[in-house]
């Protein structure tokens, strides 16, 4: 009985200590990635072509206004914005209808359209904007998403390489304003991201982040259309497998855009964050499972714990804890100038030691709930009705 306590007062000790060397890691990758100079591009446009944005939306959202006028301000010279809900009863149409008579119908259409390709209410969504679509050139961005007016030009400039598949952005959460949002926010900013850029950075795995993801038309044609995405719960990251397995290459625009948090309660926060993992064991098994090594505070609080907090206990507890909240720090004040992340670093630990529930739970469950609908989630990440 001792031996198998030793044991695990040894096994707590491996992510304790994991988990603060892939801090540093993260530091080092993100450091890496900020002062890197950009190589020159090969390609670049004689001039620009023609976009169109397509931007699902679902119900009202907060800021929503600001975060779909921001399209439609964009320092470029020929572009389309097209909105697109599923329903003729959707609460937002009144405020797309306002923003199409703001800038006019050639720069923003609106569909309205029921499409039902698959279970993925996002493309289902997306296949209703893409019939209003008039250019070859599409972009692909969330409804709560906020730009900067060099957006555009910022995403499409890697497609003038003819070798390029897709180019997407990174981004940040921002406008938390709830303890729970607060959550949410750290997991975008002090943990996903960072994870992100080590990820392009060090190689380990490439991914495509459908919140801002430009492509031809032809390119997703070539790949099966939108429909082939149709049953996926991670549908950006099949669609960029997909590209990247056609041989093209894929950009990662060193162009932060803002994503506004918006949870109504605390039980949409916490299937959120169970969904967020589902997704990335769908996604990256390999990396999901490893990542159990990297989660230094909650089993450095453990080891501290079967140790009742002896000095030995105390201090891997203080040197996980301390290493993580600096290097966080560091990596969102810094590394993604996330001012708002700063203010809510005390809840980072309390974060870690609950994202380990998550873990679990994305471990062990087989449904998961997305919108507000629960469906059975297949090995493949493909998402089946529970009612068939």
């Amino acid at each position: 009985m001792h031996f198998l306590f030793s044991l695990l007062q040894w096994f707590c000790l491996i992510p304790a200590i994991g988990g603060s060397v892939y801090a540093i890691l993260c530091l080092l990758a993100v450091f890496r990635f900020r002062t890197q100079p950009a190589c020159p591009p090969r390609y670049s446009f004689s001039q620009w072509p023609p976009v169109t944005v397509l931007k699902p939306v679902c119900g009202l959202e907060k800021n929503q206004k600001i975060n779909l006028q921001s399209t439609c301000l964009q320092d470029y010279p020929e572009f389309q914005v097209v909105f697109s809900v599923q329903s003729p009863d959707d609460p937002a149409i009144p405020l797309l209808k306002e923003i199409q008579q703001e800038f006019g119908p050639e720069r923003v259409s609106v569909a309205i359209e029921h499409r039902r390709a698959g279970l993925n209410g996002k493309i289902n969504n997306l296949l209703g904007a893409l019939s209003y679509a008039r250019h070859d050139i599409l972009v692909i961005s969330d409804s709560d998403v906020r730009l900067e007016p060099d957006y555009l030009k910022a995403i499409i400039a890697p497609l003038a390489d003819p070798g390029v598949g897709y180019a997407c952005t990174l981004y940040k959460a921002t406008c938390a304003d709830r303890w729970f949002e607060k959550m949410e926010l750290l997991t975008y900013n002090a943990d996903f991201m960072p994870n992100v850029v080590f990820a392009h950075v060090s190689g380990a795995s490439k991914f495509c982040l459908g919140s801002s993801v430009a492509l031809r038309r032809c390119i997703l044609e070539e790949m099966g259309g939108l429909e082939a995405l149709a049953n996926y719960l991670v549908e950006d990251y099949e669609m960029g497998r997909r590209i990247r397995d056609s041989g093209k290459k894929v950009v990662i625009v060193r162009h932060f855009i803002d994503i506004v948090v918006d949870l109504k309660n605390l039980s949409q926060w916490w299937n959120h964050q169970v969904c967020w993992d589902q997704k990335t064991r769908a996604a990256q098994p390999t990396g999901f499972f490893a990542g159990i090594l990297t989660r230094s505070v909650p089993f450095a609080l453990f080891f501290a714990a079967s140790r009742l907090g002896d000095a030995v206990g105390l201090a891997v507890l203080g040197g996980a804890l301390g290493l993580r909240l600096a290097t966080a720090a560091v990596i969102m004040g810094w590394g993604f100038r996330d001012h708002e992340g700063l203010k809510s670093l005390a809840l980072l630990p309390f974060r870690d030691v609950i994202a380990l529930v998550f873990w679990f739970l994305a471990f062990t469950k087989r449904t998961v709930i997305w919108r507000g609908s629960e469906f059975i989630l297949t090995r493949d990440g493909r998402l089946v009705d529970r009612e068939s």
